[in-house]
């Protein structure tokens, strides 16, 4: 059965705004988004929904679905699989409920999550999951308080790469994460601020690692994250040919270019800042706090010359903690879309476009035909209580997404009864 939406104003993702616009799903795909007018005529069985916004489903490029409740890594470890999935199972369920349809989950219980997902036995969005973090012995993802022995046990108990070290090892592990099927492969590029030892602005592999991991990677048609903060893991990362750079902290003028003339996109991750700025501080070691406050004293700076330089730019948000408790937890993911605006001075258009037309493309050739509202693409759309280019922070109101579409089935329904529906 059908459904057509007809709209005040679609937003397709890429393109202009549409005023007065419809959007037709049929089966698990759109065929056809444009003008009321153009619109085929309505058969019998068809739903008829009439609603002010409609835009493709957001994705989330940088998100983590650990199950974590507080910054501890102890915590973290001491938590059973089983509970930390428990707690995702819901994490995943208020994304999708907040009109999140796809996320690019870059380490975390993601790779299980999607199983579950995908055969129907919980509700979530699409996930495309890295399975784990490639990071050498001492870098960011190692657990620095804990022997280096305890560290490989974890792993290995866990399914997730313990640290590597030199190209052998690094190839190794990217054929463990490609083992428990991994979209994207994610490597820590430099060092990061919720550890212990590593400077941020330190690169970490060295460039032959970085070669290896992204060569190994395209072998299975996989793409490569890297997180990098610094300038020297940024530029390591570029010339291995890496296809995103997560946060991008110390990105300079030449880097941005380099970006540029590759290909390569940035996923800023400005919804973090939220957790470092707020009243997560009370947890952290006066180390993190620390390396917290010179990243939040450079980033705004990076962004915006990156919005000038004409780097890509992708959605994400660098959400990790479970529950909603958190200064920043799942089911508020976009809004991050405001923080582009008015942090990095994009248009909303265009912090829109980097939620949905752009974002498929960090995956690189596992990228789905979804982002758009395009005859063929994916129906993934969502449905949004105001025109968000005037407001855009009413992407961040879960409340306000008031119908959500994925695979053309209808997952939320938020309209109030009596409203326009036949």
């Amino acid at each position: 059965m059908a459904t057509r939406i007809e709209a005040d104003l679609v937003i397709p993702g890429s393109g202009d705004p549409i005023p007065n616009g419809c959007v037709v799903l049929e089966g698990e795909v759109i065929t056809y988004a444009g003008p009321i007018e153009g619109a085929p005529r309505a058969g019998p069985s068809e739903t008829t929904v009439s609603v002010p916004a409609v835009i493709p489903g957001l994705w989330d490029c940088h998100a983590h679905f650990t199950g974590a409740r507080s910054l501890s890594m102890e915590e973290q470890i001491y938590t059973s699989n089983s509970v930390a999935l428990i707690r995702s199972v819901k994490d995943a369920e208020a994304a999708l409920r907040a009109g999140v349809t796809s996320v690019r989950e870059l380490g975390g219980h993601g790779i299980y999550l999607s199983r579950a997902v995908n055969e129907g036995s919980i509700p979530g969005p699409h996930i495309y999951a890295a399975g784990g973090l490639l990071s050498t012995t001492g870098g960011h993802a190692d657990a620095h308080a804990f022997p280096i022995e305890f560290v490989q046990y974890w792993a290995n108990l866990r399914e997730v790469p313990a640290p590597c070290d030199g190209v052998p090892s690094c190839l190794l592990a990217v054929r463990k994460v490609l083992r428990l099927g991994a979209s994207v492969v994610k490597v820590c590029a430099s060092g990061g601020v919720l550890s212990d030892l590593d400077n941020p602005q330190h690169q970490q592999f060295s460039d032959e690692e970085l070669r290896a991991i992204v060569e190994e990677a395209a072998r299975a048609e996989r793409v490569v994250a890297a997180h990098c903060h610094g300038r020297a893991g940024i530029m390591a990362a570029l010339r291995a040919g890496v296809r995103t750079i997560e946060h991008g902290t110390w990105l300079d003028e030449e880097a941005a270019d380099l970006m540029v003339e590759k290909g390569a996109l940035l996923v800023p991750t400005l919804s973090v800042d939220g957790l470092l700025e707020g009243g997560a501080q009370s947890d952290m070691p006066q180390i993190w706090l620390e390396k917290a406050r010179k990243v939040l004293e450079q980033v705004q700076v990076s962004m915006r010359l990156a919005v000038r330089r004409k780097v890509p730019i992708a959605m994400g948000t660098d959400i990790f903690l479970s529950g909603g408790t958190a200064p920043v937890h799942w089911g508020t993911n976009g809004g991050e879309l405001a923080l582009m605006v008015e942090k990095m001075g994009m248009a909303p258009l265009e912090a829109i476009r980097s939620a949905t037309a752009l974002a498929p493309q960090t995956l690189g050739p596992q990228a789905p035909k979804s982002g758009q509202l395009r005859t063929g693409f994916l129906a993934d759309v969502i449905a949004v209580a105001e025109d968000p280019l005037k407001r855009i922070r009413v992407l961040g109101e879960p409340d306000h997404i008031i119908q959500v579409w994925k695979d053309g089935r209808l997952v939320v329904d938020r309209t109030p009864p009596g409203s326009a529906r036949r």
